[in-house]
């Protein structure tokens, strides 16, 4: 098989699988698939997001989550005051999320390597703790939203249409994202991630290409918050801890850094074997508490068996197949 033909199939199958979920949901009755399938969309929209600039642009962002709580607080805030309007509530969360993007970026993008990673972390502990102390709107607690967002005659209530809602973004995103890394702006990021200097000295503004691409990428994260709001019709500081962030990470490397589906492979597997191995009853009393207690040491051991044995990741050894 070509190198390409693998991975292409792949990616197809996968896409075409989580595009038949509600359906084989309503089949076997098992509504709850809806739900955790949802909820790997949005993180896969998240991982895509911070893909562009830590497999494109080599940089490792420990902030993003808080653009995932931007986006979630921008819903639960407005909704919190009685604006429902769903338009209102993109508009503001897209708005504060690019500023916010503007304003970090341009700080942490003057620095690179082991000062880039800490200063992001800095600023998404600045706004974690912030929404902590919003009392107003349930504080270290979070809050319940009110309703959920209103698109006209969308209704969110309507668990399939969330669902395919989360679904048409996510490849939104992945066209949007293939175009562009596709273009002069990907090639002069990926030249930037191989040689930032070289770039410069043939005359590209290095700094504005990669401060665009954080916050393209941040958006990307901030309508996954909106997403996540609507789903759990919760808001909470926790979306903006920095293990969400490295969460995002371990998915993406995971699936395949510097790929454009290997976010999705990694967000799938990664929450598939969550779910799995935090409710998997095997019949026998000791070893079902072994593994009921300790899942999330049985979830870093499967981690590092990819790794190990796939370096570029479960989408990322595809491409890299050469037959």
């Amino acid at each position: 098989m070509a190198r390409s033909g693998a991975a292409r199939i792949f990616a197809i199958l996968l896409l075409a699988g989580l595009a038949a979920v509600p359906l084989l949901a309503a089949w076997l009755g098992q509504p709850f698939w809806v739900t955790l399938f949802t909820r790997i969309l949005i993180f896969a929209l998240a991982a895509m997001g911070l893909n562009l600039v830590l497999g494109y642009g080599a940089m490792v962002s420990f902030g993003h989550a808080m653009y995932l709580g931007i986006g979630a607080y921008a819903v639960g805030i407005l909704s919190h005051h009685g604006v429902d309007n769903g338009l209102l509530q993109l508009l503001a969360a897209l708005g504060v999320g690019a500023l916010v993007a503007l304003g970090v970026g341009a700080i942490c993008l003057r620095t690179s390597g082991m000062a880039f990673i800490m200063i992001t972390l800095a600023f998404a502990q600045m706004l974690f703790f912030l929404a902590v102390s919003l009392r107003e709107y349930g504080g270290d607690d979070g809050m319940q939203l009110q309703n959920r967002s209103q698109f006209g005659p969308l209704d969110l209530n309507n668990a399939t249409l969330l669902y395919y809602l989360a679904y048409a973004l996510l490849l939104a995103v992945l066209y949007g994202f293939w175009r562009l890394v596709h273009s002069r702006f990907g090639m002069v990021l990926r030249g930037c991630r191989s040689n930032e200097r070289r770039m410069r000295s043939m005359g590209f503004p290095t700094l504005r290409y990669k401060l665009s691409a954080y916050v393209i990428s941040a958006l990307v994260c901030v309508l996954a918050g909106m997403l996540m709001a609507n789903l759990t019709r919760f808001v909470a500081p926790s979306y903006m801890a920095w293990t969400v962030s490295g969460e995002l990470i371990v998915m993406i490397v995971l699936g395949g850094l510097g790929t454009l589906v290997g976010p999705i492979a990694g967000a799938t597997a990664l929450l598939l074997v969550e779910e799995g191995l935090s409710s998997l009853k095997l019949g026998i009393p000791w070893l079902d508490t072994v593994v009921n207690q300790h899942w999330l040491a049985l979830i870093g051991i499967f981690i590092v068996l990819v790794v190990l044995v796939l370096k570029q990741g479960l989408y990322g050894w595809l491409v890299a197949r050469k037959s």
